[in-house]
Formats: C-alpha cells, structure tokens, sequence
C-alpha cells in the first residue's frame, strides 16, 4: 500500500539534521520533526500539531531554557507579541547545556512562520581554539579550515532541504485554508477569552451582512443580533460541552445551525461550525404543520361535488363573458364575478380541508396583480371612509407561492382590520423581499391594535373578542397557510394600530406548461366547455370525450400530450379506467373532481396521478402537473 503525500513528509522531515517547527497564524502549531522534540527535550504535548506557541513558551521560560526570569507572565507576553508580528530574523543562542544553537525564521505568505534550529556548538569550538592557538597550531588550523568547510556544506545541504520542505509546507497550508474558505459553511474557532482567532471567512454567506475578518474580534460584538442565543451556548462549550442548536438571524431571515466543538487541555477553545439551514427549516415546518392538523368536521362529498361543479360552470362563463365587447359596467361585473368564483373554490378547498389534509398549489404570482384582486374584493365592504392601500416594493418577477390560499389569507386579515379601524381609518397591505429568502406581507391598520390576549393567543383556533360576531377561525386559517408553506406568522401593535406580518419562502417558478393537445374526458357538456374554453385561452388544442368508451377510440391519435378526465362519470367505467388504459399507452395523465380530498376516490387517483380540484386555472393546472 502506498504512503499518503503527509506521511513522505514527515518522514523526510525526520531525516534532517537540523529542528523544524511551523505554526500557523493563530500561533498554533502546524508541523515539526523529530529533531525540533530530542533538540530541546520538549515533552509529547508540545509537538502534538495544534499545541498553542504561548503553553510551550511558558514551558521554555519556567524550565530555565533562557536564563533566569523574574516575570514569567511579562517574558511570555514578550514573546508571544513579537511572534504576532513575525519578521524574518538570524540568531545564534547558548543554551544552559551549553550547547549553542543558529535560529533562522521566516513568515509564511498566508500567516504564521516557519523556523529552522541548528545546532553549531562543534562550529563555535573550533572558532575559539583557532583563536587560542592561531600562532601555534598553523597546521592545526588548516586542518580545522577544511573541517569548516566540510561542515559548512553540510549546512548549506541541510538549509536547501529545510527551504524546500518550508516551501512544501506553505503550499499544503494554503491549499488547506483554500479549501476551507469554499465549504458553504463558516468555521471558526474561538479562544478562552471569546475571541475568534481562526476564520474560513465564510461568516458573511452564512449571515450576510456580518463581517469577513473576524480573527481578534470578540464573539458579541460579531454576533450582536444573535448573541442572546449564543452566550449560553458557548459558555456550556467552553466547559467541556459539546452543543448545536438553531437560531434565527432577524437582519437576514436566515435559519442557522451551528455546531460547538470544546478542545481539550490548559488553554482550549472551541471549535465553531455554521451552516445556512433555511430550507430545511422551511420544508420541516410546513411536513411539521401538515401532521399537526386534525380532523375538525366532515362534509357531504356530493354538497362538494355538486358546488365544485357549480363553481366551474360560473367561471368558464365569465371568462367567456370577458372576451366579449362588453360596456365598462358589464366587464368589471365580470371581473367581480370570476374573482368571487376563484374565491368560491377556494372556500370550497377550505372546508374539505377540515376534514382531510390540504395540499398547497403553488404557482407563479404577480404579487402586485394578487393585492389589486384582494382590494378588488375587500373594496365593496368596506366603509366609505376607509382607504385601502396596496403596494409591492421589488418582486417585479413572479414569484412561487399558493394565490388561492394567500389571497384568502390577506383578504380575512383586511375584513379584521376593517372590524378594528370602523368608521374610519387606513389600512395597508405591502410587500417586499428580505434578501433572497422570504417574501415579507405586512398587514397595517389605524385602529386599536391587539390586546395582550390577541397577541398570545390570536392565532389559537376559535379565540375571538367579537363575541357571537366571531368566529375564531380567521387568523388561525392565516396561520394555517403561513405554516403549511414554510413560513411564519407575526402579531404585533405598530405606532398607530395592529401589524400581522406573514414571512412565506421566496421560490422562483419553473417554467409553465407548454402548450400541447388535450384529451379532455368530461360527461356534463357545459362543465366539459367551460375547461375546454379555459385551455384553449392559454394556447392548448383540446379533443373532448363525454365518457370512457368515446376517449378510448382517441387515445391512439397522435400528438396528444395530456389525457385531463373527470374522476367521476355518469358510466359504468370511471376516469379511473380511463387513467390506466393512457398511462399503458405511454400518455400523460391528470385527474379532476369536485370530491374532497378525503373521498376514498380521491385519494386512490393521487396515489398515483396529479388529481385537481374544480373549478380550476390553467395556471393551477400547470402547477399541479409540475
């Protein structure tokens, strides 16, 4: 088996004649021979790699190696300050063994120094006798000379293979410190008195905005906004005890976990490693919201099948109302009437969802269009002397959210914040980014603001102060849609009135659904017209089968990218048949139904098919196939 590049080093570096130590800028040890340990007789803690410069200086200075000292502390503070700014230096020292030793230092490109001792006690005797005896010994001297000599050349070989080794070391030290300044994840390591004294300078993309040079900072004041969360923390580490935990960094909405390592020994630190967990954060509170809710009531399916389908009818009819040469009046009766449609299906999801799990359908959404359809349908009921305002700061692209179940969400929040202003007053929806990872909602009004119970318990189910008037279910809805997405609900009193802050994950959409040719299985004709009106808008070509035995003669035409049937049909065979007999042939499948989620068809269509709930967008659909 062959041997790693780290151990041909050290073995080469055992071969040399002479003691070398490297230590790294946070005056650590990095490297050293055999020779630098049997030279001055260190013991094995002082050539362990990490060994700290200050515990061996002190070792040194209490052991008598430079003399007598009477302040041990200051030569220790002494010396650890000139090795702080390290300049390449030569000096020769007799040692208290009488033994003289050359030290030849130099600094390393990335920090901290590397040293070379040579033991020159021979070369220093044969100096002093050619001193004492140069008239007498002429011969003697000669002899020495060329001893000198021969000794010199040794020492230039041996400083050449020292150089080439300290060059060797420089590079494995800055291939180290490149590779750990491109892990995504900070890692640190802080002293007994808090202060960082290594950095992979990755702090910054962990919690943007904070520094990227932290070596001598104190850990407060580089973690200010966390610090609360940390200084217990990093005391228990400092003790001995290992720690990870979560915390939130408010000035960038990230997530962080971070991992406290305590070192051993007189004089350790701690280890620090931080990683961005944000999404992971997100995913684990909305699977976390999701197992959380419970059955609350159960509903006729075939109330919801029927309604569902009422539903569809309305909304393909205004659609085609709108593409008709309508007076203002009329087209923005229209608009209102598919708005209030759109919601209708929602409010349909709603109540299904209290008797099963609802999954969000996230879609591209213009934030700006969303609000204007949310002060569309909040307008009409509210007083005349109350202003709505809307706005969007950033976010001009789409972006991925559920605009069913946020448009729901902000318009209960704008009716309880016209319950609060009442006559009048002002109330503001906006919208805007928090770096790159939340879409931030504020919900303002001007009117009394929550009461201390609000805010403990506002988003409890069935809490309400509005007595018979309430229901208690709309903020705890809010909070349902906020948590089921990954994010996070707020309540809080502002300057001049109550302030619920919904934070949901910023995503960009992939790409929509292309147009293609769909096989639409539907066997109520106005139901089958009204979907078939609504892919044709978005630049689908549609076939259309009133049931099982009509779609099976189609399935073989080619150039169909989408088989779209109804789960429920007025015949012996089910969309269920149908679904089967298309993916045998290689086609894509998608279901639709106005049943609940929990209906036992249902849940064996989204077994194994994408299933959409009536009535629908082709937007919703394109999310739902994605």
């Amino acid at each position: 088996m062959k041997a790693s590049t780290a151990e041909l080093t050290k073995a080469g570096l055992n071969l040399i004649g002479q003691a070398l130590s490297i230590y790294d800028a946070d005056l650590r040890l990095a490297v050293s021979n055999r020779m630098f340990r049997d030279m001055f007789a260190l013991p094995e803690w002082m050539v362990r790699p990490g060994a700290p410069f200050a515990d061996g200086i002190r070792y040194l200075v209490e052991r008598g190696e430079y003399g007598p000292v009477a302040d041990v502390d200051a030569a220790v503070a002494e010396r650890v300050a000139q090795a702080r700014a390290f300049e390449p230096h030569y000096l020769e020292r007799t040692r208290p063994d009488g033994t003289v030793v050359s030290v030849e230092g130099s600094p390393l490109p990335g920090g901290g120094w590397v040293t070379v001792y040579t033991d020159i006690t021979a070369i220093k005797a044969q100096e002093r006798l050619l001193r004492a005896r140069s008239e007498v010994l002429s011969g003697e001297l000669l002899a020495r000379a060329e001893e000198l000599a021969g000794a010199n050349r040794k020492l230039a070989a041996a400083t050449a293979r020292a150089e080439e080794a300290r060059r060797e070391a420089t590079e494995m030290a800055a291939r180290i410190r490149m590779t750990t300044e491109m892990l995504p994840a900070h890692i640190a390591r802080v002293g007994p008195d808090r202060r960082y004294t290594y950095s992979n300078r990755r702090l910054g993309a962990v919690m943007p905005g904070t520094p990227a040079d932290i070596v001598g900072l104190p850990m407060d004041e580089v973690l200010a906004p966390i610090w609360p969360a940390v200084a217990p923390n990093i005391e228990a580490a400092l003790a001995g005890e290992e720690r990870v935990f979560e915390v939130t960094h408010d000035p960038s909405g990230r997530r962080v976990r971070v991992s406290f390592t305590p070192e051993r020994g007189e004089g350790a630190g701690v280890y620090a490693l931080s990683m961005d967990v944000t999404e992971e954060a997100q995913a684990r509170a909305a699977v976390a919201q999701a197992a959380g809710r419970q059955v609350a009531a159960q509903l006729t399916s075939g109330m919801a099948h029927d309604i569902g389908n009422l539903l569809t009818v309305i909304l393909g009819l205004s659609e085609r109302m709108g593409g008709m040469d309508l007076p203002a009046g009329a087209r923005e009766a229209a608009d209102a009437i598919k708005l209030a449609a759109t919601r209708g299906g929602a409010l349909l999801d709603r109540i299904s969802g209290l008797s099963g799990p609802r999954d969000l359908t996230p879609r591209a959404v213009d934030l700006r269009a969303l609000l204007a359809e949310v002060a569309a349908l909040a307008g009409p009921s509210l007083p005349s002397g109350v202003r709505l305002r809307t706005r969007v700061h950033g976010l001009d692209e789409p972006v991925l959210l559920d605009p069913d179940a946020l448009r729901d969400a902000l318009l209960n929040l704008v009716l309880n914040a016209r319950d609060a202003v009442g006559a009048e007053g002002r109330i503001a929806v906006v919208a805007r980014p928090v770096r790159d990872t939340w879409v931030e909602l504020d919900v303002t009004d001007t009117g009394s603001g929550f009461s201390e119970a609000a805010l403990e318990r506002g988003a409890e189910p069935f809490f309400t102060e509005k007595g018979e008037d309430g229901t208690g279910l709309g903020l705890s809805m809010v909070y349902d849609v906020v948590k089921l997405a990954g994010g996070r609900m707020h309540l809080a009193n502002g300057p001049q009135g109550a302030r619920v802050t919904l934070r949901l994950p910023l995503r960009q959409p992939p790409p929509g659904l292309a147009p293609t040719l769909v096989l639409v299985i539907e066997d109520a004709r106005h139901i089958r017209e009204a979907v078939r009106d609504r892919l044709v808008t978005a630049g689908h070509a549609v076939l259309e089968a009133g049931g099982v035995a009509e779609a099976r003669g189609m399935l073989d035409i080619p150039g169909i990218g989408l088989v779209l049937s109804d789960i429920m049909l007025r015949t012996a065979e089910s969309g269920l048949d149908l679904a089967r007999e298309a993916e045998a042939a290689g086609l894509p499948v998608a279901l639709m139904t106005s049943l609940p989620p929990d209906a036992p068809l249902w849940r064996e269509a989204a077994a194994r098919w994408p299933v959409i709930r009536k009535p629908f967008s082709v937007e919703k659909l394109a999310a739902v196939l994605r």
